[in-house]
């Protein structure tokens, strides 16, 4: 009798197999009902169909590697004879360097690429929460010096390059990560400025910024800067492009930011700061330790697609004749012995953003779960 109600009360414990695990998610998500079923298998069809048109011609029907002509350069003979039938990878194995890379000198190109290797390394460590101390603001400021230290060169033997030679993927995360991080304080500064009630004028300054920044599109904010940028500067001081296109850029993020900021400060419940003040905090103090990590914990998401669009809006300083990694892969489709292979340069440019954007988006959720987590302790 005892093993049998011992055997009974586990049959209890163990919920029935079809309503529990990946078969009961599968019921309950995708086959609920017969609509639902209908839609998850037409939509599985369709997926399976494209995924295999996707690997018949990027995988199957490739080409991966080309012949070379007597004159020593690439001959796209069997890339153009199917016709586009398959994928001609061997296009982005000849043109690589170029848009990654731009018109820096082809022997020197080792620097740009350390200097990519130093940008993921910067944020991985800033991507992790016990490096979160004062040195780590120290390390920003020495790799990103050491960064454009490498890339002019001109000390220890290594050659001077011009900033007008640079290209590719180091000017999208150069402008990208300059911008953020010297955009982000003035945002912050903003943010608290158009709440100011004791400074009326600052309030006003800053309102008028920032709508006069969001009222315009940041291609003319690049005109603007390279154009007006200079009539501001001494006599005899001629900012090159990319310092010009920084500026704007950290002028542009820097009123989306703001908004950004400004949002979560009123989010914040106002017994917060009435507590700060019942603790004698001077005003900074109560913003550096109670307002701001609470309000930006609050704007995460919002904050996180801000970077991620202002990460894709570097392509736009082609405007301005720089050579970011869009513009690279473009030039490199204006090679005559490569005409007609768009799909594959852009394809491959594709992949690189969409790596950088997921990694932020990633990031971003496990910071706000982590945050979740710690606020319900």
């Amino acid at each position: 009798m005892g093993i049998a109600v011992s055997a009974a009360a586990q049959a209890r414990e163990h919920p029935p197999i079809g309503t529990s695990g990946p078969i009961g998610w599968l019921r309950a998500n995708l086959f609920g009902t017969w609509w639902s079923t209908a839609v998850t298998l037409l939509l599985g069809w369709l997926l399976l169909r494209w995924a295999w048109g996707l690997i018949d011609w990027g995988v199957v029907h490739a080409v991966w590697t080309v012949p070379q002509t007597p004159q020593g350069g690439p001959d796209p003979a069997r890339c153009r004879a199917l016709q586009g039938a398959g994928a001609c990878w061997a296009m982005i194995g000849d043109k690589a360097r170029f848009i990654l890379f731009g018109q820096y000198p082809y022997q020197q190109q080792w620097r740009p690429a350390l200097c990519v290797l130093l940008f993921i390394a910067l944020y991985g460590v800033s991507a992790s929460r016990r490096f979160w101390r004062r040195e780590l603001g120290y390390l920003w400021v020495l790799v990103l010096a050491a960064i454009l230290a490498l890339m002019w060169g001109g000390f220890a033997g290594l050659p001077f390059v011009a900033n007008d030679q640079w290209g590719g993927l180091p000017i999208t995360l150069l402008l990208s990560t300059f911008g953020l991080a010297l955009a982000f304080p003035l945002a912050v500064l903003v943010a608290l400025g158009r709440r100011s009630r004791e400074l009326p004028v600052v309030r006003l300054l800053c309102v008028l910024y920032v709508e006069l920044i969001r009222g315009v599109p940041l291609i003319s904010l690049l005109f603007m800067a390279s154009v007006m940028f200079p009539l501001f500067m001494p006599e005899g001081m001629n900012p090159d492009k990319l310092l010009r296109a920084q500026v704007a850029f950290i002028l542009f993020a820097a009123a989306y930011l703001a908004e950004v900021v400004r949002g979560g400060l009123q989010a914040l419940p106002k017994g917060q700061t009435e507590a700060a003040d019942a603790l004698g905090l001077s005003y900074w103090a109560k913003v550096r330790l109670v307002v701001l990590p609470q309000a930006l914990r609050l704007v995460i998401p919002p904050l996180v697609n801000t970077f991620i669009g202002f990460f894709k809006d570097t392509s736009l300083v082609l405007i301005i004749g720089l050579t970011d990694l869009l513009t690279a892969g473009k030039v490199a489709l204006a090679d005559p012995v490569w005409t007609g292979f768009a799909r594959e340069v852009y394809l491959f440019l594709a992949v690189i953003y969409f790596a950088f954007c997921f990694a932020m988006s990633r990031y971003s959720r496990g910071l706000e779960a982590h945050l979740a987590a710690a606020r319900s302790r």
